[in-house]
């Protein structure tokens, strides 16, 4: 894989061999480029770019704490773990050094120019739809975001 900064990699970049740094529908939207089919332009906020915001942010810890001991039979504490997970990650600053890249890639979407494109942000997990288990429906995807300011929130709300 080919990537602009370890934060940022583009589809046409992308193939079957980068799930593990761009999650099961990013590498999926990569082959298909490298197939031919019309795929919009995009990219994908790595692996690497989420790692780096819970070390930066610190709340890797906090939200082991909340995982640590936690009876995942018990829906509603699942539930509401989850829940306070979501907060901390959505109520965390995003580093800078990675918003500069995704807001840099998005402005190359919207042709460099003022008017902001209109964007699907979507989680993409690394063991997504694995043989032994599948996890569909547990993703999130956000449709016709616009704006820079969006699209750093609705990242932070699809890694949450």
């Amino acid at each position: 894989m080919q990537k602009t900064h370890p934060y940022i990699a583009w589809f046409k970049h992308i193939n079957k061999d980068d799930g593990h740094t761009v999650g099961g529908k990013g590498a999926n939207l990569g082959e298909m480029v490298q197939a031919g089919f019309p795929v919009p332009d995009g990219f994908v906020v790595t692996v690497a770019a989420y790692q780096t915001f819970l070390n930066v942010t610190g709340i890797q810890s906090k939200i082991e704490d909340l995982m640590h001991g936690l009876d995942v039979s018990d829906s509603r504490k699942l539930d509401a773990a989850a829940r306070k997970a979501q907060q901390i990650i959505t109520g965390s600053d995003f580093p800078q050094d990675i918003a500069r890249e995704v807001i840099k890639a998005y402005f190359k979407l919207s042709g460099g120019s003022m008017k902001s494109a209109l964007v699907a942000v979507r989680s993409s997990a690394t063991a997504e739809d694995l043989p032994g288990a599948s996890f569909a429906g547990q993703q999130a995807t956000f449709l016709n975001v616009s704006g820079e300011a969006n699209v750093i929130e609705k990242v932070k709300e699809a890694w949450a």
